[in-house]
C-alpha cells in the first residue's frame, strides 16, 4: 500500500460535518438542549434544570475570558461536593483552560507548590478553606492567583479572603457566551497532582478525549442508564469525582451534592431525592453499614455503588447488601481519569454463597468498556504473565483512557508509558478468566480512605525527628480507613522518644491523614546493602505481631 494510494484517503477528509473532536462539553450543550427542564442538581434547598446549569456554565465562563482565561490556562478549585465545583468542570475548559481540583485535606506548603506547579491564574476557595489557602497564598515562590471567594449557607464560619465572590462573578457574565471547543480532543482538560515516592507530586495532565470515554464508560460499567439519581459521596478533587460530573451531563442525571460525608444525612437524602447511584472508597461504605439509624431489609433503598482502592474487605461487600447498596469493584489511578477497569460482574455470581460471590467481586478485574486494556505485565520481557493466578508482573494500561503525561516531567512520562503501556507500579496476577487481581504496591503508595499516601513522604518527615536514625512506612490493615500507615523507628544511640511524641511531631509538619497510627520502635531489618526489607515490616503488621524492640 506503500506504492499506491488507499482509495479511501483519496477526497474523503476530515471536515465539520463529519468530525468534530470529543469533549464533555458537548455532554452539557446536548442535555441542555433536550432535557431543559429536568433536574440537573440539588442542593441545601436550592436546585437547578440543566438549562439552567448550562446558563450558570456559560457565564461563568464568560466572566473567566473576561478576566483573561483562556486555551492553556490553569483555574485552581478548592471546593467541597457543592454546585460550583460541579460547574468548573464545565466553565473552566469552555475557555480552553484547565481545571485544577485541589485536594481539599492538603496542607498550605503541598498547596502551594501545585499552585505554582501548576501556574493557577485564579483559584475558587470555599470559607473553610480560607486558612489553609491563606497559607499556601503565602508560601508561593511565583504569581498569586486571582481568589474568587465560593460562599455556602451550609457551612458556618470560615471568611472571604476573594476579591470577588462566585454569585457575583456568575450574574456578570454573559448567558449567550460562545463555548470554545478544543481544537484537538488530545487539548488538556484537567490537572490532578497524585501522590509520589519521592520528592515533590506529579501533575498527571488529562485530556478531553480521555474525558469524554471515561464519562460514557461510566455509564456502562456502573450501569447507570440515563436520568440516574448520583449521591455525591465521592470527592469532586479526586480524579475529577472519577468523571462522573461528565457523566451526569451525559446521562442527564441529578447531582445530589454533599458536602461532607454523614451518615444520617446521606441516608436521607437517598430517600427524599430516589438516589439510585453513589461512589466511594471503602470507608465511605464501612462508615453507612456501621451507622446506627442505617436501613436494613426491606427499609433500605436499592442503590448501585461503585467502591474503589485497596481490594474491599468481605465484610463491607455483605454489609453493603444488608443495607441496599450492591457493590461492583472497580479500579484505577489518576493516570487513567479515575477507574480505568472493572470487576464485570458474571451471570450466576448472586447464587454463590456470600464469601465466595465476595471473593469474586474484589478482583481489580478488566478493562473499561472504553479502554483499550488492563492486564499484568513482565516489565522487563514486556510479555503478559501466564493466567494462573501465581506469576506476579506488574499491572499495565493502555488506550484513549490514559493521561497525556505528567507535567514538566517528561523523565517520568517517558519512564510511565516504557513499552507502549503506562505502568502503574502495581504488582499483581491474572486468573484464569483473565481478571487482574493486585498483589502489592510496588512503589509503597498507602491507600487510606481512598486518600493515596508516599510511605516516603512520611519517611521523610520522620528522618526529621532529632531521635531517629532509621525510619520505614509501610500500610497497616485498618477496618475504618482499609489502610493506615504505620511507622517502624530505630532510635539513634542514648535518644529516646515516645510513640505519642512522634506522632505529634509529625502531626506538626503534615496533613493529618498522613499521619502514622502506630509507632513500632527496634532495629529496622536491612540487607547486606543497607536496604530496608518492608516486605517483611509488612509481613509484621499483617499479622499483627509486636514489633521487639
Amino acid at each position: 500500500m506503500s506504492d499506491r494510494q488507499n482509495q479511501y484517503n483519496i477526497g474523503l477528509d476530515k471536515t465539520p460535518a463529519n468530525y468534530v473532536p470529543l469533549s464533555p462539553l458537548s455532554f452539557l450543550a446536548r442535555s441542555a438542549a433536550v432535557y431543559p427542564d429536568h433536574v440537573s442538581t440539588v442542593y441545601e434547598g436550592r436546585g437547578f434544570t440543566w438549562a439552567q446549569t448550562h446558563e450558570r456554565c456559560k457565564r461563568f465562563a464568560s466572566w473567566l475570558a473576561g478576566k483573561g482565561i483562556g486555551v492553556g490556562d490553569t483555574v485552581a478549585a478548592m471546593l467541597p461536593n457543592i454546585p460550583a465545583m460541579n460547574e468548573a468542570h464545565f466553565a473552566v475548559p469552555m475557555t480552553g483552560g484547565v481545571l485544577n481540583a485541589l485536594n481539599i485535606r492538603l496542607d498550605a506548603s503541598s498547596i502551594a507548590f501545585q499552585l505554582d506547579h501548576g501556574g493557577a491564574k485564579i483559584i475558587l476557595v470555599d470559607p473553610e478553606f480560607s486558612g489553609v489557602i491563606t497559607d499556601a497564598l503565602a508560601q508561593m515562590s511565583g504569581p498569586k492567583p486571582f481568589v474568587i471567594d465560593v460562599d455556602d449557607a451550609a457551612f458556618k464560619g470560615g471568611k472571604r479572603i476573594g476579591e470577588i465572590e462566585y454569585e457575583a462573578a456568575v450574574a456578570q457574565g454573559d448567558p449567550n457566551f460562545a463555548a470554545i471547543p478544543p481544537k484537538d480532543e488530545w487539548d488538556a482538560i484537567a490537572l490532578s497532582y497524585t501522590s509520589g515516592t519521592t520528592g515533590n507530586p506529579k501533575g498527571v495532565v488529562t485530556h478531553h478525549r480521555g474525558a469524554y470515554l471515561n464519562a460514557v464508560s461510566n455509564i456502562l460499567a456502573g450501569q447507570l442508564g440515563q436520568h440516574p439519581v448520583y449521591l455525591w459521596t465521592l470527592p469532586m478533587f479526586h480524579c475529577n469525582g472519577w468523571c462522573f460530573p461528565w457523566t451526569l451531563a451525559a446521562a442527564a442525571g441529578i447531582n445530589v451534592c454533599l458536602r461532607k460525608v454523614e451518615p444520617t444525612k446521606i441516608f436521607e437524602l437517598i430517600k427524599q431525592h430516589g438516589v439510585t447511584h453513589m461512589c466511594g472508597a471503602p470507608i465511605v461504605y464501612n462508615t453507612l453499614i456501621n451507622a446506627p439509624d442505617a436501613p436494613k431489609g426491606n427499609a433500605a433503598r436499592r442503590v448501585v455503588g461503585l467502591i474503589a482502592g485497596a481490594a474491599p474487605p468481605v465484610a463491607v461487600l455483605e454489609g453493603a447488601e444488608s443495607i441496599g447498596i450492591k457493590l461492583t469493584h472497580v479500579y484505577g489511578l489518576t493516570e487513567v481519569y479515575g477507574p480505568a477497569s472493572v470487576c464485570a460482574e458474571q451471570p450466576g455470581w448472586d447464587e454463590l454463597p456470600p464469601a465466595e460471590r465476595a471473593r469474586m467481586k474484589r478482583r481489580q478485574g478488566v478493562p473499561y468498556p472504553l479502554e483499550e486494556g488492563v492486564t499484568v505485565i513482565n516489565p522487563l520481557t514486556m510479555q503478559e504473565v501466564p493466567r494462573d493466578g501465581e506469576t506476579i508482573g506488574e499491572v499495565m494500561f493502555r488506550g484513549n483512557i490514559v493521561m497525556k503525561g505528567y507535567l514538566k516531567n517528561e523523565k517520568a512520562t517517558k519512564e510511565a508509558f516504557e513499552g507502549g503501556w503506562f505502568h502503574t507500579g502495581d504488582l499483581g496476577v491474572l486468573d484464569a478468566h483473565g481478571y487482574v487481581i493486585i498483589k502489592d504496591r510496588s512503589k509503597d503508595i498507602i491507600i487510606s480512605g481512598g486518600e493515596n499516601i508516599s510511605s516516603v513522604e512520611v519517611e521523610d518527615i520522620l528522618y526529621k525527628h532529632p531521635a531517629v536514625l532509621f525510619a520505614a512506612v509501610v500500610a497497616k490493615p485498618d477496618p475504618k480507613w482499609g489502610e493506615v500507615p504505620c511507622a517502624f523507628v530505630e532510635l539513634k544511640d542514648g535518644a529516646s522518644a515516645t510513640e505519642a511524641e512522634i506522632i505529634a511531631f509529625c502531626r506538626s509538619q503534615m496533613s493529618g491523614f498522613k499521619t502514622p497510627k502506630a509507632i513500632l520502635f527496634g532495629p529496622i531489618p536491612k540487607t547486606s546493602t543497607g536496604k530496608i526489607q518492608k516486605f517483611l515490616l509488612r509481613n509484621e503488621v499483617g499479622s499483627a505481631k509486636a514489633f521487639s524492640a
